[in-house]
């Protein structure tokens, strides 16, 4: 069975992520795509032969899903239309722009019965797989994890809602999903730092785990850098998510997503995942916002 999905957006993602992915998979019929601009939507339909929809609503008439790669407001909305339509969705991450839109579009999809799947990526390279596993046999008890970039160098170029927020809306879902898959669910989480500059997380898991992350986005750095350890009793194991993540991963995740769209049976990290790790995420936020900054006497 080959699973149509329109691709909706057409911007920086949508070109040079998603749709090159889409089309490479062979599970998968590049049904074609719809944008708020008809003429980006044109261009990027072009390139793979695919149609050019002038409407969301012939879009969602002619695919079996979709896959939405536009600001995290606009995609709450998006993807709980394409829910009510009973279309699978694909979600980027954060998959809404506050709870309350991660709330309404996790009913959407409830109420629609849709197959849903987050778009983290990291969990779908095998080097990630070897090391989830390698991770089991330490028998973890912690970790650590580091993501730097340089998204946020260049303000006139990054995306207003990456600007808004902070930095770990924008690099904190991968690695918070990577530490949970390690180390068990985040119940608890404290932050320090610049919610514009250097962000530190400090994440218990359930069954007394414990893990610190720290990320900054305004960085000169090329490659960026994504890593993770996990410590235990039965020893140590890291990964280079930079490297261990290629476009090969992108391929599998679309391969994964046409799976369960078959199967019609979400994968662990749908939209309840997504929902959950954005509350992480905003309780970060607002743990620093209360706890503010603090000073020790010399």
């Amino acid at each position: 069975m080959t699973i149509r999905v329109g691709m909706v957006g057409a911007g920086q993602r949508a070109s040079e992520v998603h749709a090159p992915a889409l089309a490479a998979c062979a599970e998968t019929e590049f049904a074609g795509v719809w944008a708020r601009s008809h003429g980006a939507s044109a261009e990027l339909a072009a390139r793979y032969r695919a149609r050019a929809f002038e409407s969301y609503h012939d879009l969602l008439e002619e695919c079996d899903a979709v896959a939405l790669a536009v600001p995290p407001a606009a995609q709450a909305e998006l993807g709980a239309h394409a829910a009510h339509a009973r279309k699978a969705v694909l979600l980027e991450k954060p998959i809404a722009g506050d709870i309350a839109g991660a709330e309404n579009l996790l009913m959407a999809v409830d109420r629609g019965g849709a197959v849903s799947q987050v778009a983290l990526v990291w969990r779908h390279a095998p080097a990630i797989q070897r090391f989830l596993d390698a991770a089991e046999r330490t028998w973890p008890v912690g970790g650590s994890g580091l993501a730097i970039s340089g998204t946020q160098t260049d303000e006139s170029s990054a995306s207003p809602w990456r600007l808004e927020r902070s930095v770990v809306l924008e690099l904190g879902p991968d690695l918070v999903d990577l530490l949970e898959a390690a180390l068990g669910r985040v119940v608890d989480v404290r932050a320090q730092g610049d919610p514009s500059g250097w962000f530190g997380l400090l994440l218990e898991h359930e069954g007394g785990r414990f893990s610190q992350a720290s990320l900054y986005a305004r960085a000169v750095i090329d490659p960026p850098r994504a890593e993770v350890e996990i410590y235990g009793p039965g020893g140590a194991t890291s990964i280079d998510c930079v490297a261990a993540v290629g476009r090969e991963a992108y391929e599998a995740m679309y391969r994964d997503f046409a799976g369960a769209v078959e199967r019609g049976t979400p994968p662990p990290t749908d939209v309840r995942h997504g929902l959950h790790l954005q509350q992480v995420i905003e309780a970060a936020e607002t743990d620093l916002i209360r706890s503010g900054p603090s000073t020790i006497a010399p």
